[in-house]
């Protein structure tokens, strides 16, 4: 982190007839870690990003982040109380980010912006490095959001996917219904194609399996 330094001021003369005091050598030993308050949390997320993809979740310990972003466990522990946690937050991240991106405000209507966003988001997924090696490695860390509970990713798109419907259907694009249980349907598809797609089509294949997602869903959503 760079720090601004000042002048001090004061004559110029008084400067020059000054003899400067002797200063400390730099201390040589290690990098102390900086406070907490002073540690943003994306500097944490992204040690944790480099240590997934170098060893996998399994392997990775909450002193092995620490370390990596120069925190102290201390820090790191105020914030997360275990690595499936920091892992959950670091998707959390990953995937607003995708949704974020993916979801433009130029389509020519709602249906288009919802279907090519949710596509992209999809495609997007499938072949996310992140998700690549926690199914490669770590799949049993995805059961509990696949079968038992929303986790925090899948809220975030729950919500954008029915705001999108309901866009929508106010431009008379997508069809009545309740948008609650039109997202959650969407999601479903959606979850599937991109965590089972590539069971289903080799890679050079995704953008035939992007075009059936997209084709269905338009069909799903159409008036």
């Amino acid at each position: 982190m760079s720090q601004r330094i000042s002048d001090t001021g004061g004559d110029s003369s008084d400067r020059e007839s000054t003899s400067p005091e002797p200063t400390s050598p730099e201390p040589t030993g290690p990098t102390r870690p900086a406070p907490a308050n002073a540690i943003g949390e994306e500097r944490i997320l992204d040690a944790a990003y480099e240590l997934l993809l170098a060893i996998g979740m399994r392997r990775m310990t909450m002193a092995d982040i620490a370390r990596h972003a120069e925190v102290s466990r201390a820090t790191l522990y105020r914030r997360w109380p275990n690595v499936q946690a920091v892992v959950a937050a670091l998707m959390t991240r990953e995937w607003t980010t995708a949704l974020v991106s993916a979801f433009q405000p130029d389509a020519v209507d709602g249906r288009s912006r919802l279907v090519e966003g949710v596509v992209e988001v999809v495609a997007k997924t499938r072949v996310h490095p992140l998700m690549r090696k926690i199914i490669e490695l770590d799949p049993e860390f995805l059961t509990p959001y696949l079968m038992e509970r929303r986790g925090s990713s899948t809220v975030a798109h729950l919500a954008l996917v029915k705001a999108g419907i309901e866009a929508g259907q106010a431009d008379g694009s997508i069809r009545s219904g309740d948008a609650d249980w039109l997202s959650r349907q969407i999601i479903l598809v959606s979850l599937a194609s991109a965590v089972s797609g590539p069971v289903l089509a080799e890679p050079k294949e995704y953008p035939e399996l992007d075009e059936e997602l997209r084709v269905m869903l338009t069909r799903y959503l159409t008036p």
